[in-house]
């Protein structure tokens, strides 16, 4: 028998340790498991969108992936006569005050995953691989999850379990949750290879000289590149750095591109599917568990980030005395946001087929929002934004003089308080006020604050610990968010 934990995550992949990692830095006593012996070493999800970016500044691992990575070369789409034609991936856009990340950012997410690992070491924490789920019973009194482990067959006891065991996940098939969907028919090759014959200041695709589409991308932050593409629906695929380099000497029309090496490979068919509920009493899923997407657009690993950023402080919360119902509010939120992501990664790949790889805003993930959860209130007082809404970043001033910025105000685990001029609010454990204007904690200098978010003088606007905006309150209706945070902000 293991010591008992609060919370139990099966599955160390970037949600798993996304929810490790806002765990650990609220003191919750969990567990994380990993089946595999050793860390995952491919680069299956390679793009961290913008919003992600900014969970990925709160959790303090932004510039960690930053320096790990680069952004997205031009593509270079090669027609059979040999020529070409060069197009971004996505439309260049400027950081603004209020998006401070407007670009995707690519890192192989064996890297990506390596860094959360670092940063979850750092809070004193780290998966346990080997160790694999095999049975769990749910009681009154909590769950009794049954582990196999290198030492044997171990039992654990936990409050909360939590599936992020990808999409053939045991948690949910244990739970009977259906995976509603359809394989989209297109099966297909991913392979992480050392090669020569191309330059790396782009991302090649070639038609496919009559044997279908064939792209090879360069690897950020490595020497590698990745190919990708279609394979018959049935049969073996030699995966070989020799049948690699003649595969692509098929696609391309091309003998100068050579394939030396590969570091991984997996062949896979895409799916797109969506569990029927994301909660089975104390059971949750999270990402691949609860969605699987075909790769067009960046959007599984991303989503499945936010599944686990959403989820992690609310377990919290429950932990620390907040009403049981909090997490009903998991799937209210971020069901609807997998379905929306599934219907553009289809549509995507769909455009991707006849040779269109334009990617709108959407794939940027900063339109995400809550706006009908039981969590966003109705807004007290005038703003220009809507509660549930993603709370803008600005550029202010400390009142000693230095520059910062709201999402340095709002990094943490806290909920935060950004008062329009004096506040009259009374403090609370776990919530951190915030006086903007002349002559305040913090000064409003280029007047960004002030539209974007467009409050009246001593309205404030209460932001949730995962970014999002809960409600906006006058100054006479300070019992309102009080009763608000009387019932949700909770700390250990």
């Amino acid at each position: 028998m293991r010591e008992p934990v609060d919370v139990l995550i099966c599955g160390a992949g970037t949600a798993g340790l996304t929810l490790a990692i806002e765990l650990a830095r609220r003191g919750v006593r969990f567990a994380l498991i990993e089946k595999l012996p050793s860390p995952f070493p491919g680069s299956r999800g390679k793009g961290i969108q913008p919003r992600t970016q900014e969970v990925f500044e709160d959790l303090g691992i932004l510039d960690r992936a930053m320096a790990a990575g680069g952004i997205y070369p031009k593509v270079r789409k090669y027609s059979a006569d040999g020529c070409h034609v060069d197009q971004e991936v996505t439309t260049v856009a400027a950081p603004t005050p209020a998006e401070p990340y407007p670009l995707p950012l690519m890192v192989p997410q064996f890297k990506t995953e390596a860094i959360m690992r670092e940063r979850l070491l750092e809070l004193g924490h780290a998966p346990d691989c080997g160790v694999e789920l095999i049975g769990m019973e749910v009681g009154a009194g909590g769950i009794k999850a049954v582990l196999a482990t290198p030492k044997g067959e171990q039992w654990l006891h936990t409050r909360y379990l939590v599936g992020a065991d990808g999409g053939r996940s045991l948690v949910r098939r244990t739970l009977g949750i259906g995976f509603q969907g359809r394989t989209l028919g297109v099966r297909a090759i991913v392979a992480d290879v050392v090669l020569e014959g191309l330059p790396r200041d782009m991302w090649h695709q070639f038609d496919g000289n009559g044997a279908g589409p064939l792209a090879i991308c360069p690897l950020a932050g490595t020497d590698l590149f990745q190919i990708q593409a279609p394979v018959p629906l049935e049969g073996d695929i030699n995966l070989s750095a020799a049948a690699l380099t003649e595969r692509v000497a098929l696609h391309t029309a091309r003998s100068d591109i050579t394939v030396h090496s590969v570091a991984w490979s997996s062949i896979y068919n895409m799916n797109a599917r969506l569990a029927d509920r994301y909660r089975d009493g104390p059971v949750f899923l999270v990402g691949d568990a609860a969605h699987v997407h075909p790769p067009t657009g960046g959007q599984g690993l991303n989503t499945s980030v936010q599944d686990a950023y959403n989820l992690g402080w609310k377990l919290a919360a429950v932990l620390a005395g907040a009403p049981e119902g909090l997490l009903e509010t998991y799937e209210a939120e971020r069901r609807p946001v997998a379905a929306e992501v599934l219907g553009l990664s289809t549509r995507l790949l769909a455009g991707f087929k006849t040779g269109d790889n334009r990617r709108t805003r959407e794939v940027l993930q900063l339109d995400i929002g809550y706006p009908a959860s039981p969590l966003s209130l109705p807004s007290q007082a005038d703003s220009r934004l809507v509660p549930g809404s993603r709370a803008p970043d600005a550029i202010v001033r400390g009142a000693g003089g230095s520059p910062t910025r709201l999402f340095t105000l709002l990094k943490g685990t806290h909920w935060t308080l950004l008062v329009n001029g004096p506040s009259t609010f009374l403090p609370s454990a776990g919530l951190h006020i915030h006086s903007i204007g002349p002559g305040m904690e913090i000064e409003d200098h280029q007047d960004q604050f002030a539209r974007f978010y467009g409050l009246a003088e001593g309205a404030a606007a209460l932001v949730r610990p995962d970014g999002y905006l809960a409600g906006v309150f006058a100054r006479d209706r300070a019992v309102v968010l009080q009763e608000y945070l009387d019932r949700y902000c909770k700390t250990r």
